[in-house]
């Protein structure tokens, strides 16, 4: 009984710890994560103090602080994620605290039970007398064996309990040493909100220096519309004969927006600006074939391109992809994440995707407010 036990102690034990140790694996990953945005954030700091000591001008500010600003607001959010995981190994780490303890406990008061017992059969049932009063050799024999097993097993409870208290031991240091983590992270969560805060308010005093034709140029220049425009020339020419979704037309009509959930701030000709809620999901508006995905450098975002028969769709500035070049997609099935973005205009984060739609020939313009219309 006893054994069994010990059994199922040792395996609940190995299951916690292959659970931390999954745990721990994502959080050295997150910590990889957020030193390499810590390294963009540097470098980025490092020109901006040069166009600031050069007297640079005030767009080349505001380009240098929206990247900035972008990848800060990365940083937060992978720094709260690193703290949510945390808080889970700190609370794994308690239970598992909790339990060793537990187990102390009662393994202290088996072993003393134990030697309350062997003291009581000393003083009245001497084990000299108990042995040499045996009626053969063979019962004396099973009664010294008897003895030597109670001691062995006394012997074993009191290793199991020095194991156990060096894992109590063990583990309060490592409780220790997560809470501290967990508290650093949260006072440089806390600071680089303030810095971002302070990009924020630089950025919002640079752009005001600027004319209304300056920032409507600045705009223009940190928005997807020319590099998409340049990427469909190349792809029309891979799309020739394409069948999956070659129902798509001109004249298609009422189809759901790319974002779930999202609504269109503007329209622009065949692009349409959609925003959405952190986390939401980017969808196929048709089904189509996944003929390219791109990675803007800049911005560290996703870009989609979807052939629906020889007419093509664009999804830019996702956080994260779902699918692969050349895979087959249904409409509304999820491609990927929403991504987030600076507005030039107030400098505060939103999440948003870039839609366009294209059609065979380069000289037939569509529009995307009547691709959306019901």
């Amino acid at each position: 009984m006893a054994l069994v036990r010990n059994l199922i102690i040792v395996l609940s034990l190995l299951l916690v710890c292959l659970t931390t140790s999954a745990q721990t694996s994502k959080i050295e990953q997150q910590k990889r994560v957020i030193a390499n945005l810590e390294r963009s954030i540097a470098n980025e700091e490092r020109e901006l103090a040069k166009l600031k000591k050069s007297k640079a001008s005030a767009e080349k500010q505001v380009n240098s602080l929206t990247k900035q600003i972008e990848h800060r607001n990365a940083l937060i959010r992978e720094t709260t994620r690193q703290i949510k995981r945390l808080t889970e190994e700190v609370a794994a780490s308690e239970r598992r605290l909790e339990n060793l303890s537990g187990e102390q406990t009662k393994l202290e008061e088996n072993v003393r039970e134990l030697a309350r017992a062997a003291y009581r059969n000393y003083r009245y049932q001497n084990h000299l007398a108990y042995i040499f009063s045996s009626k053969s050799f063979a019962e004396m024999a099973h009664r010294i064996a008897m003895l030597r097993g109670a001691t062995e097993y006394r012997f074993r409870q009191i290793e199991e309990i020095i194991s156990i208290r060096k894992d109590v031991q063990a583990e309060r240091e490592a409780l220790s040493k997560r809470r501290e983590e967990l508290s650093a992270t949260k006072r440089r969560l806390d600071n680089q909100r303030k810095r971002l805060r302070s990009d924020m308010s630089a950025a919002k005093k640079a752009i005001s220096t600027m004319s209304s034709k300056q920032q409507s140029v600045l705009r223009s220049k940190m928005e997807h519309e020319e590099k998409l425009n340049a990427a469909i020339k190349q792809l029309r020419k891979l799309i020739k004969g394409n069948k999956a979704g070659a129902s798509f037309s001109a004249n298609t009509t009422a189809l759901p927006l790319p974002v779930v959930g999202g609504r269109v701030k503007r329209y622009k000709g065949n692009m349409a600006e959609i925003t959405g809620k952190e986390g939401a999901a980017v969808t196929s508006i048709y089904e189509g074939k996944i003929i390219d995905i791109k990675r803007n450098k800049v911005n560290n975002k996703y870009d989609i391109y979807i052939a629906h028969g020889e007419y093509i769709t664009s999804y830019a500035n996702l956080s994260a992809v779902s699918v692969a070049k050349g895979a087959i997609v249904q409409r509304g099935q999820r491609i990927g994440t929403i991504g987030s973005a600076v507005n030039i205009v107030t400098m505060e984060m939103e999440y948003k995707i870039v839609f366009g739609v294209y059609a065979p020939s380069p000289e037939v313009k569509l529009s995307a407010a009547n691709l959306f219309k019901r």
